[in-house]
């Protein structure tokens, strides 16, 4: 019988796929896709209609769910459970290439698309939870302080929590490095191939491909509406598929090369050029301003915190922060499954505090000045009439603002905007590589039983698959219509993600032992007393 590495690729892939998990995943997304090509308004209307539901019935739970989340995660970086390991190996990674991995993977891309953008978008539209007329001085502190709050600490709890509940149970309880492992508490590590957990899996699959489509939908806009409004040059569909092919040979070649050469590479450079591009706007900027700004919005967002989580806009129905809030906590549960398995699969090693501390207080630690510079910036600019980014927003749609916002700065006659514009356009592209191609990972992982290093024909075809599906969704319009669906799997995910801390703390508090009651309290019941009264009579007797 041949070994392993003596086959051939073909033969290495077909060998190792997990046939239910893969076929399924596959053909559902497919199948999603067909029946938009084939008739997208009926479907589009289907997805819109089940989006609406989730949202007018659950969006009090998404609220209050991510927030414990964030309560869970702070228990285990200030709690003695924190202290746990997730196996006994040494870390894979320096801790610099560790977080610009799990930041990259995450939401990064997002971060980069919409730090010019969402400040302006609050500034001209003020949230209803506070009473100020739009586009006043008023109304500044306020839009950079939501734009901060909605892309720090809460938006990357899930990811962290299911980065957690995978990692332990793969690297200390030796579950296969897939989503279900979070079933191992409650089933077994021997034991989460069940119906369950082929489930879960299959679900991670389609949520995981429709997230990446769709986010490569949106940077190929980017790089559209940029041809278009900085040369006037417009592409129809043949050139938006060519857009969507070059942004997928890009991630393929990086994905294929590997976590070490190709992920932790890019993600190193990435952050290099992140805070370049972030300092240097501060510098030729507005600085005095963003700086006066900046402390203010981070002064509200403290105190407005809970206030700011909890709002449900009851009054209107849920109306804003439907569109805002909760489909940005929707937004990365449905990502979950993905970036979750990529923390797991680096992660060995590492202690329960420190990934917890990684996933919602470093990546927000670089969160935060991004927004409060960048969207600072955009919203000064706005206001005192330096830019209109508005107009152009209005007419070509949020991908436009950062190259109007950068375009306008200047420093003595220098070129400093060309030169920040560019690095705009190579951050967001170089931030979508990473997190295609750890997501295309973990799909690769989740359709192979959890091999940690599946085949190069496994990576290539599903690489080809995301970048197959955003362009046929991009041609016919259907990339809004698959950003609803993945809204709609974000619910289960939310339920798989509770499962993942219910199991996570039934473990750590046996291992770990209990915090807040002692081993021998009974949380219900009539207590045992018999041992403790037996203890008491033989201490009399001794008397």
């Amino acid at each position: 019988m041949s070994q392993p590495n003596d086959q051939g690729p073909l033969s290495e892939f077909l060998e190792e796929i997990e046939p239910i998990v893969f076929a399924f995943g596959a053909g559902i997304t497919l199948l999603f896709v067909a029946v938009f090509a084939f008739n997208p308004e009926a479907a589009g209307n289907l997805v819109t209609r089940g989006t609406e539901f989730v949202l007018g019935h659950f969006n009090w739970a998404f609220l209050l769910v991510m927030l414990g989340f964030v309560f869970f995660l702070l228990f285990l970086i200030l709690g003695p459970w924190g202290r746990l390991k997730l196996g006994d190996k040494s870390p894979e990674f320096s801790y610099f290439s560790y977080f610009t991995m799990i930041y990259s993977a995450g939401l990064a891309a997002g971060i980069v698309f919409w730090g010019p953008a969402e400040a302006l978008l609050h500034y001209s539209t003020v949230p209803p939870l506070y009473d100020v007329a739009a586009e006043s001085q008023a109304a500044l502190p306020i839009a950079v302080q939501y734009s901060i709050f909605h892309w720090a600490i809460i938006q990357w709890s899930c990811f962290t929590v299911m980065g957690l509940g995978i990692g332990y149970f793969v690297h200390e309880h030796g579950a296969p490095l897939r989503v279900s492992a979070v079933l191992t508490p409650f089933v077994g590590a021997d034991n989460v191939d069940n119906l369950p957990g082929k489930l879960i899996d299959i679900l991670a699959v389609f949520a995981t491909l429709g997230g990446v489509a769709t986010s490569l939908g949106f940077i190929g806009q980017q790089f559209l509406t940029g041809l278009e409004f900085q040369w006037g040059i417009q592409l129809g569909d043949a050139g938006t598929i060519g857009v969507i092919t070059g942004m997928t040979a890009l991630f393929t070649v990086s994905l294929v090369l590997g976590v070490d050469k190709g992920i932790r590479r890019l993600s190193n450079f990435n952050m290099i050029l992140f805070g370049v591009l972030m300092v240097t706007t501060l510098l030729f900027g507005p600085t005095v301003r963003v700086l006066e700004l900046s402390t203010q919005a981070m002064g509200g967002l403290i105190g407005d915190f809970f206030k700011m989580s909890l709002f449900a806009d009851y009054t209107n129905g849920g109306a804003w922060s439907n569109a805002w809030t909760v489909f940005y906590w929707l937004w990365p549960l449905a990502w979950s499954p993905f970036a979750g398995l990529f923390i797991a699969r680096i992660s060995r090693g590492r202690s329960v505090r420190e990934v917890a501390f990684t996933g919602i207080v470093a990546t927000s630690l670089a969160t935060i000045p991004w927004f409060a510079i960048v969207g600072g910036t955009a919203a000064i600019y706005q206001h005192t009439g330096v830019a209109n980014i508005l107009g152009p927003v209005n007419e070509y749609g949020e991908a436009v603002s950062g190259y109007v916002l950068f375009g306008a700065i200047e420093f003595m006659g220098l070129p400093v905007g060309t030169l920040l514009l560019f690095g705009f356009l190579v951050l967001v592209t170089t931030f979508f590589v990473t997190s295609a191609d750890s997501s295309t990972l973990a799909v690769s992982m989740m359709t192979t039983g959890g091999k940690e290093e599946p085949s190069a024909i496994n990576r290539v075809f599903w690489g080809i698959l995301q970048g197959a599906v955003a362009s046929i969704l991009m041609v016919i319009g259907g990339v809004s219509a698959l950003q609803s669906a993945a809204i709609i799997t974000g619910g289960p995910f939310a339920i798989v993600c509770i499962i993942a801390v219910l199991g996570l703390v039934k473990t750590f508090r046996s291992e770990g032992g209990n915090v807040l009651l002692r081993e021998e309290t009974t949380l219900y019941g009539k207590p045992d007393t018999t041992e403790a009264d037996s203890t008491r009579g033989a201490t009399s007797d001794d008397d």
